[in-house]
């Protein structure tokens, strides 16, 4: 199963509206077949391993499948896996966990045990809701999911007191980051590193699917229209200020849209700070996407955190040491708190890339559900 949940997750950003899933066909512990779901509309999981095993001459009925999420038992875009499951003479399933929908949820496993298959049901199930988490942020927060993407020093810096950061990371872990925008709708920041920085917020890798994400910038001061910055000369029709009513009122912000940019004005939150979840809620109500890349600095990374919109943290750890207690933190933005108001996270896996550890992480309050305490109703920030 934790093979199959691996498989899974190489359909992130390519699946939406549906969810990850992976599949694995075995006999006798050895594996014989696999699969993922590959996109939306694409045949599921389990029939892209039933699909490869037949191919390779297997004998199924000898066979277990093993598969992230319970086998569909209706017709959608692609008929239900059940009867492939059926059809292909595959008499033991395992299944990680059960569809969350309450409308069809345990309906494909009573199926497949009424036809006389045997089924085991939550293997692995954590890391198989991990799997789906951000399907049910669709469906339940109506809201895209947020991977949050930072590097940092061994002692957490993730760039010098002057704010130089170039590399924090080795190129594999660049590398690997570009394949990441090349799968998400937007990459956000915020304004300290677009001015800072001025990144592009492209895809520049050969794995880059159609498009370009979209580029989203967290600003309470707008930049000028004339102001070298790429994403204002190169790419402004694709770029997105999330911004506070006052500056969406200002001759910045109409210099802006003159030259294409949108701009979208927030609501605050008790604390005073841009609501982010808003900002989110928008994003999805608009048809824009289902996943959002942050690559922003330390105050949009708890900002995200503290809002409770961090659905998953990849930290590349690199192995050098700055030392210096002024640089700038992975997280920043806090006063003088104890441990025991200390945001909780659980680690989910963890793997060398190049010579830096990739480490990643899900909220402790997350287990491939929506939070408590989520809103029921955002005020939509307006596109002026």
């Amino acid at each position: 199963m934790q093979h199959a949940v691996e498989l899974g997750e190489t359909g992130f950003g390519r699946t939406a509206p549906n969810p990850c899933v992976g599949a694995v066909i075995t006999r006798n512990g050895a594996v014989m077949a696999e699969g993922y779901h590959t996109a939306c509309g694409a045949p599921h999981a389990e029939v892209e391993a039933i699909a490869q095993a037949r191919a390779a001459g297997v004998d199924l009925s000898e066979c277990t499948l093993w598969v992230t999420l319970e086998p569909c038992n209706h017709h959608g875009r692609t008929p239900p896996c059940t009867k492939a499951i059926i059809e292909a003479g595959i008499r033991s399933v395992g299944i990680g966990t059960l569809d969350p929908n309450p409308h069809v949820g345990g309906g494909g496993t009573a199926f497949l045990r009424d036809q006389g298959v045997e089924v085991e049901v939550g293997i692995l199930e954590p890391a198989c809701r991990d799997l789906i988490a951000d399907f049910l942020l669709w469906q339940q927060e109506k809201r895209p999911g947020v991977l949050l993407k930072l590097a940092a020093t061994l002692d957490g810096k993730i760039a010098t007191r002057s704010g130089h950061s170039a590399w924090v990371s080795g190129p594999e872990a660049r590398e690997e980051v570009h394949g990441l925008r090349g799968r998400v709708d937007g990459v956000l920041v915020g304004g300290g590193t677009l001015r800072a920085d001025n990144p592009r917020l492209t895809c520049r890798s050969e794995r880059a699917l159609n498009k370009q994400p979209l580029a989203l910038v967290v600003t309470s001061r707008l930049p000028e229209a004339q102001d070298d910055l790429h994403l204002l000369r190169h790419r402004p029709q694709e770029t997105i200020f999330w911004t506070t009513d006052d500056q969406s009122r200002t001759p910045q912000a109409d210099a802006l849209r003159a030259l294409g940019c949108r701009i979208w004005d927030l609501p605050l939150t008790a604390s005073g700070m841009l609501d982010l979840r808003a900002g989110l809620t928008h994003f999805f109500d608009q048809g824009l996407g289902h996943t959002i890349l942050c690559e922003g600095g330390g105050r949009l990374a708890l900002a995200l955190a503290e809002q409770g919109l961090a659905d998953r943290l990849r930290l590349y750890l690199a192995p050098k040491i700055l030392g210096d207690a002024t640089a700038i933190n992975l997280f920043s933005g806090r006063d003088e708190l104890d441990m025991g108001q200390a945001l909780p996270w659980r680690f989910t896996r963890s793997r060398q890339v190049g010579a830096d550890m990739c480490l990643e992480l899900r909220p402790q309050t997350q287990q491939g559900a929506a939070r408590n305490g989520a809103p029921e109703s955002i005020p939509a920030p307006r596109s002026r």
